[in-house]
């Protein structure tokens, strides 16, 4: 586990320099830093990705829209060495258009990613799932209260506390601000849908395009803990059977239906996770703008294990 004070390793507090990358040659890039956050066993995933993203991008026409996103966490990275990013010119078509990102590390492919881009087609009849009534986000507790009430509680721990105690600090420290919206319960079944607020924690309107990659660097936040937290699993120190042992991510799909929105508008983030088995899980997201319009859904796989006392160092 990183040192959660190392702020050297910390998420960088601007959006823009986390997606931040330097162009080497044609088609390649490097990142110009990388963060490890808190309890995370490498570099964040949403920050590869819309690093990923921000270098294919850049070799498309501009008359292309993102719109789908597939990728596969293969190594985890580390965040004292940049990431190369090789991007392939797949396919050039006359209404989508396809590239495909290798993060290298070390001599080793740590990540791949295809990504599709599309010309608009605004005549085309939509439709879409309503948003859930939640409450508005000013008026709801942000996400560093939330961990620092945890602490708080006479039944955490010492050790615990402090543990929660410098999560609280680095989730503070990050480009992104979350509130806890809502958590839904489906009686019958026991359904669960965990739902956030989040934005970007910026003023400047950016392009389109790099709207996108900001959202693609959001979509990866919660979502793979969203299962852990729907079987029961929480973090602690202690031993149990509901004591999560392990989660990362395996992989991670985002299609985008909207072309036109911010990020530096509070977006609700509204999970849910299907099914859990084999030491696996899949969440799914939807990322509603304030309005109510669905502008992406977002799909991951990831390991979720409950600690187990076999598996001190569990690895993948």
């Amino acid at each position: 586990m990183a040192d959660p004070l190392d702020h050297n390793q910390a998420e960088p507090g601007d959006i823009s320099s986390a997606l931040d990358v330097e162009k080497l040659d044609v088609d390649l890039y490097r990142s110009r830093n990388l963060s490890l956050p808190y309890f995370a066993r490498g570099v964040f995933g949403g920050q590869v990705i819309s690093q990923a993203l921000v270098a294919a991008t850049s070799c498309v026409k501009p008359e292309f829209d993102l719109h789908s996103l597939h990728a596969y966490f293969l190594l985890s990275a580390s965040a004292s060495v940049p990431l190369l990013y090789y991007v392939d010119r797949l396919r050039d078509g006359r209404t989508y258009t396809t590239r495909s990102v290798r993060a290298v590390q070390g001599g080793h492919v740590v990540f791949v990613m295809i990504c599709s881009f599309q010309i608009p087609e605004p005549s085309q009849p939509p439709r879409q799932w309503s948003m859930p009534q939640v409450h508005r986000p000013e008026d709801c507790k942000s996400e560093v209260e939330y961990i620092r009430d945890l602490a708080r509680r006479p039944d955490t721990t010492e050790e615990d506390k402090a543990r929660l105690l410098d999560y609280a600090i680095s989730r503070e420290e990050s480009p992104i601000s979350v509130k806890h919206a809502a958590l839904l319960v489906d009686e019958p079944e026991g359904r669960k849908t965990i739902i956030y607020w989040m934005k970007a924690k910026t003023s400047q309107r950016y392009p389109p395009a790099f709207q996108k990659c900001i959202l693609a660097y959001i979509s990866d936040l919660h979502l793979i803990s969203a299962a852990a937290n729907m079987s029961g699993l929480k973090r602690s120190m202690s031993n149990g059977p509901k004591v999560l042992g392990m989660v990362s991510s395996l992989s991670h799909s985002l299609m985008f239906y909207k072309n036109d929105f911010d990020c530096g508008d509070w977006l609700l983030y509204v999970m849910t996770s299907p099914v859990a088995a084999q030491g696996r899980a899949v969440s799914s997201g939807f990322l509603y703008s304030q309005d109510g319009a669905l502008l992406a859904v977002a799909n991951q796989e990831g390991v979720v294990r409950a600690k187990e006392p076999s598996r001190p160092n569990a690895k993948l």
